[in-house]
């Protein structure tokens, strides 16, 4: 276990930056700060909580986010406790941060500066790591003067990767240079990325996007999925990064899936969506996150333990309908039922909510066999004979809906295939019997 007071060795290690958290609860606001998600968040970005300050207010104060006296007492804090680095629950303004650091003696930074750190540790695809970029700069452009002492305060830490010293010394001519660079770059990603995905749409390849609240096991659902459909060897190369810790995973993923019917669809699994999710990640995200509006389902994966699940709930509700301009099926999946707290929740799924295990695999079918009659309607499982003149009819059956017990003779071939009821009339004249069970 982590021992705070931990010092440098021998080997090189070096201490976890020591953090303070600060919030302030507005008296006026239903809503509580969630101090819990801001300690993850830090925990996220390598860094260990020493020590946390919530102060009840009527509003955020305009020089320092808390008022004059809490923030001396801050101060008082910092030194006592040895800390390296104040984290604010709101996003600061670069006069709070320049004002604040007169008085407290150590690395000041807020919660998109965190968030934006976190992302900047997770990006894995170029276009992942310029995106990040993008925001990092467009949040460090009106804050130049406070950051850079940050920088020169601790030489880096939580809140300093990305862009880096040199960049943030950068003055701001070239820095929206940078900006406008990067934006062409992620432009001409984003016209390949609108290749594939008219290709998709050509070849009918139906689309689900799992979206959720950061943790809500979306990775861990996708993994899943891809052992549904693939051999042990062939599902571990295609299984993606989960872990249990917020922002697990960043860049966008996508893996083709073949639904109980025998028809293939694509999966995508999207960025955690997290409370305040900086406006600069949304922005700078926007072509990825742009990929849901293409969905022809939605599977709002939701974590069933959440102490805050209404409030995470409305906000991957409300962030999606910021993306999203059309009507598009959502299926809610509540997740993590193997380790249900309260046993007073049901767990009777339907054809709008589902509730599964993705780590214990438990009702991957049933979810599997939801989507497919969202998507598909109705399907039924029927014997049929082509005759040798239409056998491509066959192959198309064999390659594209499950088939089996294939006889072939003189005259063609009979089997039993599954066909979705949109389909029957299109094969009608091959129908030899329907099949029941």
């Amino acid at each position: 276990m982590y021992d705070p007071n931990q010092k440098e060795n021998n080997g090189g290690y070096m201490e976890k930056e020591r953090c303070l958290l600060i919030a302030v609860e507005l008296s006026n606001e239903k809503e509580t700060n969630d101090m819990e998600e801001l300690k993850l968040l830090v925990e996220a970005a390598e860094g260990v909580v020493i020590s946390s300050i919530v102060q009840n207010k009527q509003s955020i104060d305009n020089r320092y986010y808390v008022g004059q006296g809490k923030i001396e007492e801050i101060a008082n804090y910092v030194k006592e406790l040895e800390i390296d680095t104040v984290v604010f629950n709101d996003e600061l303004s670069g006069s709070q941060i320049r004002n604040i650091e007169e008085i407290v003696d150590a690395k000041v930074i807020d919660r998109t500066n965190l968030i934006l750190d976190i992302f900047a540790k997770r990006a894995l695809t170029k276009e992942g790591q310029l995106q990040v970029e993008l925001a990092q700069l467009k949040y460090c452009l009106p804050r130049l003067i406070g950051l850079n002492k940050n920088l020169s305060r601790l030489g880096g830490g939580i809140g300093t990767r990305g862009p880096g010293e040199q960049k943030l010394e950068l003055d701001r001519r070239r820095i929206k240079e940078k900006i406008s660079d990067i934006q062409n770059n992620l432009d001409e990603l984003g016209k390949v990325r609108e290749t594939k995905r008219k290709k998709r749409m050509k070849d009918q390849i139906p689309i689900i996007s799992i979206v959720g609240y950061t943790n809500a096991g979306k990775s861990t659902l996708l993994n899943a999925l891809v052992e549904s459909e693939y051999s042990e060897e062939e599902a571990e190369n295609k299984k993606v990064f989960s872990h249990d810790m917020l922002f697990a995973t960043l860049d966008t993923e996508l893996r083709r899936v073949r639904l109980p019917g025998g028809r293939r669809v694509i999966f995508s699994d999207t960025v955690g969506f997290i409370k305040k999710l900086p406006t600069q990640i949304v922005e700078a995200f926007k072509g990825t996150l742009e990929e849901i509006k293409y969905a022809d389902l939605i599977i709002h994966l939701i974590d069933i333990n959440d102490e805050n699940l209404t409030l995470h709930k409305e906000t991957t509700t409300k962030l999606v309908e910021k993306i999203v301009d059309k009507d598009i099926p959502v299926l809610t999946v509540y997740n993590k039922i193997d380790n249900i707290v309260n046993d007073k929740i049901t767990t009777v799924s339907s054809n709008d909510i589902i509730y599964i295990s993705a780590k214990s695999k438990l009702n991957i079918d049933v979810l599997l066999n939801t989507v497919d009659y969202k998507i598909n309607g109705e399907k039924n499982k029927y014997s049929l004979k082509i005759p040798n003149s239409e056998l491509k009819n066959y192959y198309w059956l064999y390659e594209n809906r499950f088939t089996d017990n294939v006889e072939f003779d003189g005259e063609g071939v009979s089997f039993d295939a599954i066909l979705y009821e949109n389909e029957k009339q299109q094969y009608k004249k091959y129908i030899t019997g329907e099949i029941n069970g």
